[in-house]
């Protein structure tokens, strides 16, 4: 009983020591992009836990962000008492996202994948900003889980024909499941469809981002969407079969609706909402690459979703900035920032320039990926593809030249420009993804 009283005094003084947890993951982030080589090779951490260069690339990417997170939550630290409880937050989802990335049994994937939403809820309910964040979390929490639901459904049905979960085995072929069932393959590809989001399921994406607070938006667009695209990677070799007759499905329902939710985007006034709602575009794209199974495809997914993390996670923090400075969102009413804050002009160029997929982004590397990929497996898809690519270059300078230039509010004129912190939180986004192209090897490699 002593043992356990003075563990929880050491961890709560570690916790509310908001310093020593901003130098602790800075520390894990760099040793993290030390490690990251040619000659990187799996390593098993227990029974039920091992680390590929994938799930590596994703664990680095979660302590990026969540650092990120906190560096960037200036207001939450103002909050005195409140700080404690928001840093044990974000080292639980930290914890439970580097278990999720580490899982090799789906039923512990599964297991880590849904814990991943309590954190992700106490956020919003806790620091979010207006009172529909009630609706926005029950959103959020009612469509991923009825669609992980049948999920666990068809782990348990594939665990009892074949006696067990294991990831390597399944994949590897070696247990001899060929994956023929239909009703158990959209069971299982469903719950990572609404993580990701596929349009038509994407409802519950753009109101948790409004409603959350700056940390919950970075790791909701940084890691978290992440989640569906790592799912659907180990899911659809084990249903290769299947996948082979209905990716014209996802490929559709990825490009079509990037399409159409790129439109809708050129119609939003929210900051917060419009990039909400290009990661809807972004995702779309990813899952054509994936569904279609080609070394191309993988790659550019891989390539897509860490670009994207650093991106939307960027973009999020300058619309928190603009927040905190105006008081509000709206394109509308933050008009000509160049005038306000002139040096956060060159951030919002970099980070836009990403979005958009422009070089020398990370996105453009792995968007040239997908293209080939999807563009290869079927000829049809060109053109739509190309809509996709220009209407995501059209809502992105919409919402830079109306931001950025336009007249301003004579009483907006003594916002001051940024702090330090500001610049430190910008720079580490903006340099991985402005800069990992050089090394582009680390990333693109044979999965």
């Amino acid at each position: 009983m002593l043992k356990f009283l003075v563990f929880n005094l050491v961890l709560m003084g570690f916790v509310s020591n908001w310093s020593l947890i901003q130098v602790g993951l800075s520390m894990m982030c760099f040793m993290g992009l030390l490690m990251m080589n040619h000659d990187f090779c799996s390593f098993c951490l227990g029974y039920m836990m091992s680390v590929d260069y994938l799930s590596y690339i994703l664990i680095v990417l979660s302590v990026w962000i969540v650092m990120l997170m906190v560096f960037s939550s200036t207001v939450v630290k103002k909050m005195g008492n409140f700080c404690v409880g928001f840093l044990s937050v974000n080292l639980i989802l930290l914890m439970v996202l580097v278990l999720t990335f580490s899982s090799v049994n789906y039923l512990m994937f599964y297991i880590s994948f849904e814990s991943s939403l309590v954190p992700m809820l106490v956020l919003i309910l806790g620091w979010g900003y207006q009172p529909e964040r009630i609706q926005a979390g029950i959103y959020m929490l009612f469509y991923t889980l009825f669609a992980s639901l049948p999920l666990l459904v068809s782990l348990l049905s594939l665990y009892k024909s074949e006696g067990s979960l294991n990831m390597g085995l399944l994949l590897s072929g070696v247990i001899g499941y060929q994956g023929t069932s239909l009703l158990w393959y959209f069971c299982s590809v469903l719950a990572f469809m609404v993580k990701l989001p596929l349009f038509m399921f994407h409802l519950w994406l753009p109101k948790a981002h409004v409603e959350a607070p700056v940390a919950g938006s970075m790791v909701l667009a940084g890691v978290l969407l992440k989640l569906g695209g790592y799912g659907l990677i180990r899911i659809l070799g084990v249903f290769s079969e299947v996948n082979k007759m209905f990716c014209w499905v996802w490929v559709s329902l990825g490009i079509l609706g990037g399409v159409i939710v790129s439109l809708m985007c050129l119609r939003q006034v929210d900051m917060k909402s419009l990039i909400a709602y290009s990661s809807v575009a972004h995702m779309g794209l990813v899952l054509s690459g994936l569904v279609v199974m080609g070394g191309w495809g993988l790659n550019g997914a891989v390539v897509v979703m860490v670009g994207h993390g650093l991106c939307s996670s960027g973009l999020f923090c300058l619309a928190n900035m603009v927040y905190e400075r105006l008081g509000s969102r709206s394109l509308m009413i933050s008009k000509g920032l160049l005038n306000v804050m002139p040096n956060m002009g060159l951030w919002w160029f970099l980070l836009v320039a990403g979005n958009m997929a422009a070089p020398p982004t990370l996105n453009l590397m792995g968007e040239i990926s997908l293209i080939i990929s999807v563009v290869s497996w079927s000829k049809l898809i060109m053109f739509s593809v190309g809509m996709l690519s220009f209407f995501s270059a059209c809502y992105t300078l919409y919402m830079y030249s109306l931001s950025q230039h336009g007249l301003f509010l004579n009483a907006l004129f003594s916002c001051c420009s940024g702090k330090v912190v500001e610049y430190f939180v910008l720079l580490m986004h903006s340099v991985p993804l402005n800069i990992m192209i050089v090394k582009g090897s680390l990333i693109l490699c044979d999965l």
